[in-house]
């Protein structure tokens, strides 16, 4: 007989977007770490195969693509209010997959969130928020991506919601030497 494994911790982050001072970035940490770093390690081998005749990138050069493959939602929206409902499946629209309860949890690094989106279903109970079925709209033959499903508390999803950690820059430039 195996024991419930204990919820996931998420933490919600804001950081400055050099591109676009008026938003807010969101960032997302699963277990302490970065969301994109979850999402390279889960798609490291899949590039590798898809990259693999043409790629004469250095190993540094090929971490900072798989690293910034994604960027944080940005959100026009001082008291993040709408940043809040979308995490808990309140999606706008141009958010959201098409499946049920699917939605962007990463956009893309130019600023378009539907150009190069990640994407998880995202059930909200009154006691945990799940996010599953993780995958990348625009490579289909992927499948759903090895990572999750997460299941967080709902209390403690909501607290990481209204509090936000606030920092000076977006974190993965510090795991690239760039912080």
């Amino acid at each position: 007989m195996s024991l419930p494994s204990a919820p996931h911790q998420v933490e919600f982050l804001h950081h400055p977007c050099p591109d676009y001072p008026h938003l807010t970035a969101w960032g997302i940490r699963v277990d302490g770490t970065d969301l994109r770093v979850l999402v390279a390690e889960a798609t490291r081998a899949l590039w590798g195969r898809e990259l693999e005749e043409e790629d004469d990138d250095t190993p540094q050069e090929r971490e900072e693509f798989l690293l910034r493959q994604h960027a944080p939602l940005y959100f026009d929206d001082a008291d993040g209010a709408l940043a809040r409902a979308h995490f808990l499946g309140g999606a706008q629209p141009e958010l959201l997959d098409g499946d049920p309860g699917a939605l962007y949890l990463l956009g893309c690094r130019c600023g378009i969130d539907a150009c190069w989106p990640l994407s998880a279903t995202v059930r909200a109970t009154a006691t945990e928020v799940t996010w599953s079925g993780f995958h990348q709209v625009h490579r289909p033959q992927w499948g759903e991506l090895p990572m999750g499903p997460y299941v967080f508390a709902r209390p403690a999803y909501d607290a990481a919601l209204a509090a936000p950690v606030p920092l000076p820059q977006d974190p993965v430039d510090a795991l690239l030497g760039e912080g």
